[in-house]
C-alpha cells in the first residue's frame, strides 16, 4: 500500500513522511513531527479542545482525530501558512486588535474555525459564530474578547469584499457611459 498523498499549505504531493506505513498516525503528529508545522497544538488529543484545528478541504477538523489513511487527495491548510488567504489574515488581525488571547495556545484553532465560517457564511450572525467556535476552548479568556474579535473580523471581511463606491466622484472622474451616442 502506498502512502497517501495530499496537498499541504499549497504544496502538492505531500506524503506523511517518516512513518508512511502507519495508517493510524494522526494528522497532528504528521504535521508536527514530519513537517515541522507547529501551529496545530496537542491539547486534549480526543477532539474536544480545538487546539489542533486545521482546515481539511476547507472545513475545520481536529487534526488529532484525522488519521493518515484519510489524507489521500485531501487539501490541508494550517495556520502556519503565510499565504493562507485574506480571511485568515483579517481574522487573525481582528482577534489581535480585540486582545482576544492571553497565552495564544488556542489562537490558531480559533482563527481557522472563524476563517472557514466566514468563507462559507460571510454574513454569519452571533449565534452562527458561537456555534462555529463551540469546538474551540480557551483557558485564559472569558470568551467575550474572542466574540468581539470575531464580529470585528466579520465586519472587516464584509468591507473588504464590497466593491469600491463611486460616491464622491466628480463628473470628470466618473467612468462615463458604456457607449456614446452620436
Amino acid at each position: 500500500m502506498s502512502a497517501p498523498r495530499f496537498r499541504l499549505n499549497g504544496q502538492d504531493g505531500v506524503s506523511p513522511g517518516a512513518m508512511p506505513g502507519d495508517p493510524a498516525r494522526s494528522l497532528l503528529d504528521i504535521l508536527r513531527e514530519d513537517h515541522g508545522l507547529m501551529a496545530a497544538k496537542p491539547g486534549c488529543r480526543i477532539g474536544r479542545c480545538g487546539a489542533c484545528t486545521v482546515l481539511m478541504d476547507g472545513r475545520p477538523v481536529n487534526a488529532c482525530l484525522v488519521m493518515a489513511y484519510r489524507l489521500d487527495g485531501a487539501e490541508i491548510l494550517t495556520a502556519d501558512h503565510s499565504e493562507a488567504g485574506e480571511a485568515v489574515a483579517i481574522v487573525r488581525a481582528a482577534l489581535i486588535d480585540e486582545n482576544a488571547f492571553q497565552c495564544g495556545y488556542c489562537a490558531p484553532g480559533f482563527v481557522l474555525a472563524l476563517a472557514a465560517l466566514f468563507d462559507r457564511a460571510p454574513e454569519a450572525d452571533e449565534a452562527e459564530i458561537r456555534a462555529a467556535l463551540a469546538g474551540n476552548l480557551c483557558r485564559c479568556t472569558g470568551y467575550a474578547s474572542i466574540l468581539r474579535g470575531a464580529l470585528t473580523a466579520r465586519d472587516r471581511l464584509r468591507a473588504a469584499r464590497e466593491p469600491a463606491s463611486l460616491e464622491g466622484l466628480g463628473a470628470q472622474d466618473s467612468p462615463g457611459p458604456a457607449c456614446s451616442r452620436r
